[in-house]
């Protein structure tokens, strides 16, 4: 049982673990890569919330090398493994003190802010504080990009959804009991909303252009410019 962080993975075990259970994960991190590539290639300060144990910067500096990462998380060991892992970056990253989305602060304004597989273990009332926050937070132009898992819009849809979703962790080298053990945390440890009700969030918090960027199994990627 995980008590260092939110996900269902102890922090030492998440690289691990994330692929086993998440489809397409790597997908999450080259889509990020190829929209700030083409929307801005040149991003000044990148804010990473939710940042985990640091993979998805890690993947993200060598692409953007004149540009100052700020990682931020909840978990203090999260934030450990990450500040080691990229330890040789230094110069180029900043690792903030345990903070969620909602109640995180920069002097600076950021061109970018990702949150990958983190809102969704917020309530109602936070997710939308942390979405706010994230508005505040960007520079005019800035964009946000996040990946969540979501919810279908119907209950066969949820059922469909976790059988297919099951069968990839049981592909992956997760036991039947590890799945159901999973499975059963949708709508319990997390919190997922619909597509319609992504959008419909991110449109109400003042994003003049709010996308579709992926979406496959019970996971979605949007992203929104200020």
């Amino acid at each position: 049982m995980n008590t260092d962080n939110a996900t269902a993975h102890a922090s030492k075990n998440y690289d691990v673990q994330i692929r086993q259970t998440i489809p397409y994960y790597n997908a999450f991190h080259q889509q990020s890569i190829e929209l700030v590539s083409v929307y801005n290639p040149h991003p000044h300060i990148w804010i990473d919330t939710g940042c985990g144990t640091g993979t998805l910067v890690l993947k993200f500096l060598p692409v953007f090398p004149h540009t100052q990462f700020v990682l931020a998380d909840p978990s203090a060991q999260m934030l450990e493994i990450a500040k080691e892992k990229l330890s040789s970056y230094a110069p180029q990253v900043s690792l903030l003190s345990p903070v969620k989305t909602q109640n995180l602060s920069l002097n600076q304004k950021a061109d970018v802010i990702t949150a990958v597989q983190s809102h969704h273990y917020l309530s109602h009332v936070e997710r939308k504080q942390a979405v706010e926050n994230c508005y505040d937070l960007l520079a005019n132009s800035g964009i946000f990009i996040v990946f969540e898992n979501i919810s279908p819009e119907s209950q066969t849809g949820i059922h469909l959804g976790k059988q297919m979703w099951g069968n990839h962790q049981i592909a992956g080298g997760k036991s039947m009991e590890e799945v159901q053990s999973h499975l059963e945390r949708f709508g319990r440890s997390y919190y997922p909303i619909s597509v319609a009700e992504h959008l419909a969030l991110y449109k109400e918090c003042g994003f003049r252009s709010v996308e579709i960027l992926w979406y496959s199994y019970m996971q979605a990627g949007f992203y929104c410019i200020k």
